[in-house]
């Protein structure tokens, strides 16, 4: 993941302007929905699209639940989101923050293309974009100031993953390349 200068400092900046725009503290979780509300998001699930045919409901959500996870699309000026209800609430989170993360970042959506009979999808993908929103989608839900205080108060990874919403796999992957758990690893042993 190459990110252009000062990328990372500016997602954790915007993190925290937008828990101070919502009037949350700085550690405060920050729900996916409440942000998505703030960019005039609608999310929604397969379920809630009107005339989705039954066959591809019942794709996505019995027979492929794991081979997607979530879709962005506009209705003229409005955002939607499209999540599979069938992931953990941890994963729904990242997921949908993830998307949510296009929009601010002002991201050219992607393009599908059909075939003439509607059978094979194929889409346009860009990887720096995947990855831009991949690292704002994980600050604005775990920022790093809040695990530092979460570190120093003894919570441990279960407990993080729990208040923020998200999974622990996500909680030590922040942990780790945020510096965190390094930082406070180091204390523990000048403690000592």
């Amino acid at each position: 993941m190459n990110y252009e200068r000062g990328f990372k400092s500016w997602a954790e900046r915007t993190s925290q302007n937008f828990r101070r725009d919502f009037g949350l503290e700085p550690d405060s979780p920050l729900e996916p929905v409440l942000l998505a509300k703030h960019l005039d998001v609608r999310l929604c699930t397969p379920t809630d699209i009107p005339g989705l045919p039954q066959a591809v409901l019942d794709q996505l959500l019995k027979h492929d639940t794991s081979g997607w996870s979530a879709v962005s699309l506009y209705q003229g000026d409005r955002g939607l989101v499209i999540y599979n209800p069938a992931h953990s609430r941890g994963r729904q989170s990242s997921d949908i923050m993830h998307e949510l993360a296009h929009v601010v970042l002002d991201h050219k959506p992607a393009t599908v293309i059909l075939s003439h009979d509607g059978s094979l999808v194929m889409r346009s993908y860009d990887q720096k974009q995947e990855d831009e929103a991949n690292w704002l989608a994980w600050c604005l839900l775990l920022p790093r100031d809040a695990l530092i205080r979460c570190a120093r108060g003894g919570f441990d990874v279960e407990v993080i993953a729990d208040r923020y919403g998200v999974s622990k796999t996500l909680v030590n992957f922040r942990l780790r390349v945020t510096g965190v758990r390094a930082q406070i690893l180091s204390y523990q042993r000048r403690r000592r």
